[in-house]
């Protein structure tokens, strides 16, 4: 490890119904539900993380489920598609259980990898891809998804955008990413830094109109470093492109800084530091509700107001 942008750390997207999304995540998809907290700014509604069983950067896919807060719509300066990484000849195993979970499966390419794409139940767009490289990542299993078929964790994640190139310089310039393919107006970008969860894929398309964040819609996308000394060296790295970024800020189980690009996505940097059983064991996680330290006086009342998950 150095002090290189490490691929991925965690997407984190909104939800309608907190208990559809976990069972779908945790019962459709078979990923671990990791951590169980709330919202920092809004404590009457939960914050899931969803990964393997370490809760690895990389894997963690997080969620604010804002109940009723109604479809989001996909759109030009967002990340619109997160790619898993599946094993190599387990397409066909998930396209017939999410069709048997009366999911709708497209199958297609992105660069040259087989795929399926598909919503989930608040209409986030899904793809699982059978990457061209390895991927040895220690996976999470189910009864129903063994070790040959189980989400090995990110693969890319796609943004669109109006205008390309604003993006592409922060991209190479300051996160230390580099043009591997481009197909007309799709753009892959990669760092070698890490062989896995390792690509942004841009698609640029100056038709399409820009999105609105609710549910359905990603909130943010976070780049992985590995601990606060490469983070707020990064941070002037931002400052220095132009562009405004947040102090450091402890979310529990990372340090982050928050900026936005000038595609209009939201970014994050977080670090690897302290990870997800800093404060319940590893055969725990995801379990027992864990609340901020600012919260944690307000434990009856807020679990009060909690939707119900059973």
């Amino acid at each position: 490890m150095d002090n290189r942008i490490l691929g991925l750390h965690h997407i984190t997207a909104i939800a309608d119904n907190a208990k559809r999304n976990l069972d779908f995540y945790t019962q459709v998809l078979g990923v671990r539900l990791v951590k169980k907290t709330v919202n920092f700014d809004d404590p009457g509604t939960y914050h899931f993380y969803f990964g393997n069983e370490n809760g690895t950067p990389g894997t963690i896919l997080t969620f604010f489920p804002w109940e009723g807060i109604g479809k989001g719509n996909n759109g030009s300066g967002m990340a619109t598609h997160i790619g898993y990484s599946v094993p190599k000849g387990s397409l066909e195993f998930w396209k017939n259980r999410l069709q048997n979970f009366n999911v709708n499966v497209n199958e297609g390419e992105v660069f040259g990898e087989k795929m399926i794409s598909f919503n989930d139940p608040d209409g986030l767009q899904l793809q699982l891809i059978e990457p061209a490289g390895e991927d040895n990542r220690k996976v999470w299993t189910t009864d129903d998804i063994k070790d040959e078929y189980a989400l090995k964790g990110f693969h890319n994640v796609t943004l669109t955008l109006k205008k390309a190139d604003p993006t592409i310089k922060v991209l190479t310039d300051v996160l230390g990413y580099d043009l591997q393919k481009q197909e007309g107006e799709k753009y892959r970008f990669a760092t070698d830094a890490i062989d896995t969860a390792n690509l942004i894929d841009i698609i640029e398309n100056d038709t399409i109109p820009a999105g609105r964040n609710a549910a359905g819609t990603n909130h943010h996308i976070a780049f992985r470093v590995k601990d606060d000394n490469v983070l707020m060296e990064y941070r002037e790295k931002v400052l220095s492109a132009g562009l405004s970024i947040t102090p450091k800020i402890n979310r529990d189980y990372f340090y982050s800084l928050y900026f936005r690009e000038p595609g209009g996505v939201l970014f994050e940097i977080a670090t690897d530091n302290p990870g997800f059983t800093v404060d319940e064991p590893l055969n725990e996680l995801g379990t027992n509700l864990k609340l901020p330290a600012q919260y944690e006086g307000m434990r009856e009342k807020i679990e009060g107001v909690l939707p119900n998950l059973s």
